[in-house]
């Protein structure tokens, strides 16, 4: 890892502004795909850090609540931190239209327009400027990795799939994440694919640059990776082969290999643990069960069979050694190059706490979500598939067993297990956010409920 330069004078930004902001924030963040409070009304917004990037641009780490008040200490009430790139000018131009967020009526920025400057290709360009160069803005740390160099005048697009960070493409040669929800501590989407690439695994691609922030708390930022440019993703992939009629049990089982390949990477670069702890795994599953529960009615009949899955878990083998895993492995999560699987996105579910994220884990979790992931690809077309999808699971496993030296399929209740957990999450999720794909959880709940389905 290259370390940073010597820092150089950056103007950084008092609390001031956050009298302009607060109420056009307050309209913004909860229409925003990766805000996760959209259930929730913003009732508190606190600035953690503000700084000017370069003329024009803010970057801001600001704390969303949803109702709470502040302990004795001063620690602001339950929510998120978020980061923002805010671009402000006197006057915005109409092809940025979609990126305006309001004009500032009070304040220190009064008078002037607020807009999401990652929508702005100049404001784009000049942040993979500041990327490309180690060293420091304001609490901002800028790092480089010894190779590849990173161009300059890459031509920035910003990605509009659906997801819970932002993305933006330079030349179609990288591509930059940045974590909207960020927590203190090191992200596993730059740890995992920077001790991956010392172990010299292909298939991840190996950080390029990064930056990170050291106020109040250090935590990463962004993450700039290689960008592969004619890779299709496994779920565009799946859907072509159901619309085609063509068979995907090939491409499955190689997925599986390459699935097994990253975990053993994975269980050489980070300590491993013991076997699953089986009934503190079982207890913490039955805790997000209640919870969804309570969250999605629908989901209540199907309780004490689920439970029972959970139970079977106690009783059943041990598995495989815990291990770092993906954690949110499924079809989006891979891409295909030529013959090649890559597997992607290792942050973890992002809801989910992130020492809990970085935590040691049974690789079976991966799995069960990428059989989730078949299941979901299978249900996109009508009438439904069960018989492609329960093929691509097999070849998956077989693929799987291959390369690990030992088959999912044969820890029947620990993966029955995996897979509840796994779809009672996708029930929360689907509720939540998108209400018309509830049903195709909800077929798995119905029949993971019964005994060994």
């Amino acid at each position: 890892m290259q370390k940073t330069a010597t820092p150089r004078p950056v103007r950084t930004v008092d609390a001031g502004p956050m009298a302009s902001l607060a109420g056009l924030l307050r309209e913004w963040l909860p229409r925003q795909r990766w805000f996760a409070g959209k259930d929730r009304p913003v009732t508190d917004l606190a600035l953690v850090s503000m700084t000017e990037l370069f003329p024009g641009c803010l970057h801001l780490l600001v704390h969303a609540g949803h109702g709470g008040v502040p302990t004795p200490g001063g620690t602001p009430p339950a929510g998120d931190c978020y980061q923002l790139l805010l671009g402000v000018r006197r006057h915005l131009s109409p092809r940025l239209g979609r990126a305006l967020i309001g004009r500032a009526e009070e304040g220190p920025l009064a008078g002037l327009t607020v807009f999401d400057a990652l929508q702005d290709p100049r404001s784009a360009q000049l942040l993979l400027e500041r990327l490309r160069r180690p060293g420091t803005a304001g609490p901002l740390r800028f790092e480089t990795a010894p190779s590849p160099t990173v161009p300059s005048g890459l031509v920035p697009r910003l990605m509009d799939a659906e997801q819970s960070n932002t993305s933006l493409v330079y030349g179609d040669a990288f591509i930059l994440k940045l974590f909207r929800r960020v927590q203190p501590g090191i992200n596993p989407d730059l740890e995992v694919p920077e001790a991956l690439a010392e172990q010299d695994c292909r298939r991840v691609p190996a950080p390029v640059a990064w930056f990170r922030t050291t106020h109040p708390q250090e935590a990463t930022l962004g993450v700039l990776q290689p960008f592969l440019r004619d890779a299709h993703d496994g779920w565009a992939l799946a859907l072509r082969a159901l619309a085609t009629g063509d068979d995907f049990t090939a491409q499955a089982r190689q997925l599986g290999q390459a699935t097994a390949e990253v975990h053993l990477a994975l269980a050489a670069a980070f300590p491993t643990g013991a076997h699953d702890e089986s009934v503190r795994t079982a207890s913490a599953m039955t805790e997000r069960l209640d919870a969804a529960a309570h969250a999605v009615p629908a989901l209540r009949p199907y309780v004490p069979g689920l439970r029972a899955a959970f139970g079977t878990l106690v009783a059943c083998d041990p598995g495989p050694p815990a291990q770092r895993i993906h954690g949110d492995l499924h079809l989006g999560q891979v891409l295909r190059a030529g013959r090649d699987w890559f597997v992607i996105d290792f942050e973890g579910e992002p809801s989910r706490p992130l020492a809990e994220r970085r935590a040691a884990q049974s690789p079976v979790r991966d799995i069960a979500g990428m059989l989730r992931s078949f299941d979901y690809a299978a249900r996109q077309r009508r009438p439904w598939r069960p018989e492609w999808a329960r093929r691509c699971r097999e070849a998956f496993c077989a693929g799987y067993a291959d390369r690990a030296g030992w088959d999912p399929r044969k820890k029947h209740g620990l993966l029955r297990a995996y897979e509840t957990d796994r779809a009672v999450y996708e029930v929360l999720y689907e509720a939540r956010h998108r209400p018309d794909w509830l049903p195709v959880p909800m077929a798995a709940i119905e029949r993971l409920a019964v005994r060994g389905g």
